[in-house]
């Protein structure tokens, strides 16, 4: 899993089969100190509850498809949980 910060919304008329309803939001990368690294990606939402600015866990690859409520559908990343604090311990 990996840090995230949604930046945005993707708006799209045309959906393949299972991601109907499904929100697709631009997720900017983040490093360990939550610092942005990398290009913006899409992400399909799995929680249904990001939003724009929240810090996000996101899961790529066969994990991403697994996350979303009809598994094994056409996505490459998936927002998988939303982070309310993040403690760092000396």
């Amino acid at each position: 899993m990996k840090f995230g910060r949604v930046i945005g919304t993707v708006v799209a008329t045309q959906k393949a089969e299972g991601l109907e309803g499904i929100k697709l939001l631009m997720v900017q990368p983040l490093n360990d100190q939550r610092e942005p690294v990398g290009e913006p990606y899409v992400a399909a939402d799995a929680t249904q509850q990001a939003g724009e600015g929240e810090l996000v866990f996101v899961v790529a690859s066969r994990e991403a498809a697994l996350a979303m409520p009809n598994s094994m559908v056409p996505v490459d990343q998936a927002i998988v949980g939303i982070v309310d604090d993040v403690d760092i311990l000396p």
